[in-house]
């Protein structure tokens, strides 16, 4: 059981772990667990839409797809041109004293590898992601956001992701919330208000 917590705690880290491309972006911040946690969303929802996908395989890819970086950081594309990871290491380290360690490696092999239906659309939730947190910034007047949103969009291997992608890029990202513009912003719901 000993492993087993300290596994837990090395998740949490992923909480405190910063996506460092936002610096170059110049906006916003981002932990890599609370990318995973919309990457896992997106791969459910990507379950959802597609036929003849094991659900359960491509949502624990997308959740275990970065926990390697509670040992490595997260680098961004600038970081690797110059800094190499040793990411089989850093898993093997991570899993070797678990009872389940080689499904974790697995999952993560298998989303690397990108051969399964289901690792190119867990690889596809994870630019998805991206390509969200793209248009939001963009939509608050992140002037660079546009240019990020083309090379993410070549990275997507599935029609699915490409069509998500074009209605999401097509989509105001405060519709979900400010689409309903009456008189209850004006009020908050209060008829004494009216």
């Amino acid at each position: 059981m000993q492993n087993i917590v300290n596994l837990l705690f090395e998740a949490g880290m992923l909480k405190r772990t910063p996506r460092t491309g936002l610096q170059f972006l110049g906006t916003g911040s981002e932990s890599v667990a609370e990318h995973a946690f919309r990457v896992t969303f997106i791969g459910y929802v990507l379950s959802r839409i597609e036929k003849d996908i094991d659900e359960a395989k491509l949502i624990k890819m997308c959740l275990l797809h970065d926990l390697h970086e509670a040992r490595t950081g997260d680098l961004n594309y600038m970081n690797k041109k110059y800094v190499k990871v040793d990411e089989k290491k850093a898993l093997k380290d991570l899993t070797k004293t678990l009872p389940f360690g080689d499904d974790i490696s697995n999952s993560i092999e298998e989303f690397n590898s990108g051969k399964s239906k289901e690792a190119l659309l867990a690889n596809d939730a994870d630019q998805l992601d991206l390509i969200l947190m793209l248009k939001e910034k963009k939509d608050l007047g992140n002037k660079y956001a546009d240019e990020w949103i083309s090379f993410a969009l070549k990275r997507l291997k599935t029609a699915t992701a490409r069509e998500l992608a074009e209605k999401i890029l097509a989509t105001d990202s405060t519709h979900w919330w400010f689409e309903d513009k009456s008189d209850w912003w004006i009020n908050g719901g209060n008829p004494r208000l009216k």
